[in-house]
């Protein structure tokens, strides 16, 4: 996985975030905190040009860290185009990673899988984030694949808001690394 995307590739992925996902207003997160500023990174992660950038620069990233993994995913919904943007740009690299989605609650009805998608128990798994404020939608996706088998090696988000979710991740023992972080997306609004 050393494929190293173009600095400018990092920078244009700023531009869209900043462009496309980040609006000033009043909100309230999911996380129920109350912000004036929103991130919806699926505006950028779910855009083609968004999903070109982000494979490889994510799979330089995790690269970096050393973590090797045979799958990536996250819950769904945010995680899911970055899984499958990483999982492409894998392919592409010749390095293949399964990608995978947690679901928000287990199905009721056929196999009634948490996980759907190739993830296999013993799994090698970086967890997906698109936007990191709390931390808690990526422990919960820790929970979920440590419960099926899975070994976290750390998680990767595309944005973390710095509101200390990336320290409660770290606390709970997990490495994280970001693509983008508010404060570099708020500087090209």
């Amino acid at each position: 996985m050393d494929t190293l995307p173009h600095m400018d590739h990092h920078s244009r992925l700023l531009d869209l975030l900043a462009a496309r996902s980040a609006r000033r207003g009043t909100f309230t997160l999911a996380s129920g905190r109350q912000s004036d500023l929103y991130i919806d990174c699926r505006l950028t992660t779910m855009h083609p040009e968004g999903l070109s950038l982000i494979g490889p620069l994510a799979l330089h990233a995790i690269g970096a860290m050393g973590w090797d993994p045979d799958s990536v995913g996250g819950l769904t919904l945010g995680a899911d185009p970055v899984s499958y943007a990483i999982a492409y740009a894998s392919q592409l690299a010749g390095l293949p990673v399964r990608s995978f989605t947690v679901r928000k609650e287990a199905k009721t009805h056929g196999t009634g899988k948490l996980i759907e998608g190739p993830f296999e128990p013993n799994d090698r798994v970086v967890v997906i984030e698109d936007v990191i404020t709390t931390g808690g939608s990526a422990i919960k996706a820790v929970d979920a694949v440590r419960a099926a088998g899975g070994r976290v090696a750390g998680v990767l988000a595309v944005v973390d808001r710095e509101e200390g979710g990336r320290q409660a991740i770290e606390a709970a023992g997990l490495a994280v690394t970001t693509l983008a972080t508010a404060r570099e997306i708020v500087a090209r609004m």
